[in-house]
């Protein structure tokens, strides 16, 4: 009878560590079936209501959502001069149907006088992005409202330097 208890412990001590062992444990980065409804390529709208923004009543963006949280955008003001490059980011779910973005751009400013004008963008800092994604039932388009933070070279918030708008987005598709 000692020599059964003594098994049936160990056994299950064994299968105790087994369990505690294994790695088929969902990772803080795994795309859950509510959260891959926002992965792919998306077109969206942005208006701002206020700060540095607010003019630019056409402004666009394209924006990738990748598995692992992670995200690039771009617009239609890329090559304007004293504009953004793409921007790249995170995303993550945080609800039904709830996503939050957060990406980062540079921002550029013309070349001083060290070099002729007209020639070059220099850097100036950067900028961020926070957006709250709602998407639609169907999962093929969305309303956000995004906020805007820019920065100097030192990291410092800029005075003025920020705003807030509201967005939509549809799925581009085949």
């Amino acid at each position: 009878m000692k020599r059964r208890a003594g098994f049936v412990l160990m056994s299950l001590a064994a299968a105790m560590i087994m369990t505690a062992c294994r790695n088929d444990r969902p990772s803080q980065t795994s795309v859950t079936a509510d959260a891959a409804a926002l992965l792919g390529a998306w077109r969206s709208r942005i208006v701002f209501q206020d700060g540095p923004l607010a003019g630019m009543k056409d402004l666009e963006f394209l924006q990738s959502y990748n598995a692992g949280g992670t995200m690039t955008e771009s617009s239609n003001y890329d090559e304007a001069s004293n504009s953004s490059p793409p921007a790249y980011g995170i995303w993550k779910q945080v609800g039904p149907n709830q996503f939050q973005t957060k990406y980062l751009f540079y921002t550029t400013k013309e070349s001083g006088p060290e070099v002729p004008p007209n020639r070059d963008w220099w850097p100036a800092g950067h900028g961020l992005l926070t957006e709250t994604i709602t998407l639609s039932a169907d999962g093929q388009s969305y309303t956000s409202t995004i906020r805007l933070a820019t920065y100097d070279l030192k990291d410092a918030l800029l005075p003025n330097g920020g705003g807030e708008g509201t967005g939509t987005g549809t799925r581009i598709v085949f």
